[in-house]
């Protein structure tokens, strides 16, 4: 898994140039850790041994175990190519198109494994959770709250819709649908369906 980012939280930005191999291997053994075992195996001992580390370098990048599993799933998600900047970029005529074709990668097996993960963590590790959501969560969600008022001043959305609640309501659709998917064998198809019913109920004109 490609997990190509810097470290939000480093402890110790003086000494010695960083090696981007090695964040890239510790991000990747955190993210497959948590993945595979939750926050309870994904010890920083067991991140430093998968990773070919030792603790201490982990530790002289993150301040907590928290900051770096956080980091390693925004790593992960970013590397899907459907990251806040484009978020940011996208057309209005072009958003429906994207939150569509998102459906291709967020399908994927380990997509929805993580997510049961992060939302299963929250209530014997919530300090993940409260990571998470500064230093991720809400600058991406903040990003699709803009693009739905970009969408809505483009006169393609009604404008008694509040892009806040709409972008709670599509959010939490989606994110039923992958923890409670349907029992098909076409998650893509399926997945890609439902959000374009999403999106016809918010209002927008969609085609097959």
């Amino acid at each position: 898994m490609d997990t190509s980012i810097k470290s939000r939280n480093p402890r110790n930005a003086a000494g010695r140039p960083r090696s981007p191999v090695v964040d890239q291997a510790i991000l990747r053994a955190a993210l497959e850790l948590f993945i595979e075992h939750g926050v309870a195996g994904a010890s920083i001992e067991k991140i430093a041994k998968r990773a070919g580390v030792g603790k201490t370098s982990i530790y002289r990048r993150w301040s907590s175990r928290e900051a770096l599993l956080a980091q390693a799933i925004e790593a992960f998600r970013n590397a899907t190519g459907y990251t806040t900047d484009l978020l940011d970029r996208t057309p209005p005529h072009d958003f429906a198109k994207l939150l569509i074709g998102a459906c291709e990668v967020i399908a994927r097996p380990e997509i929805r494994k993580l997510m049961a993960r992060l939302i299963g963590s929250v209530p014997d590790y919530p300090m993940l959770i409260e990571v998470y959501r500064e230093a991720y969560y809400l600058p991406r969600r903040m990003a699709f709250v803009r693009a739905l008022e970009r969408v809505q001043a483009a006169g393609l959305l009604a404008r008694d819709i509040d892009p806040e609640t709409l972008a709670d309501m599509l959010s939490g659709a989606l994110m039923h649908h992958l923890l409670m998917p349907p029992a098909g064998d076409n998650a893509v198809g399926e997945l890609r369906d439902h959000m374009i019913r999403l999106l016809r109920q918010a209002g927008f004109e969609v085609s097959q």
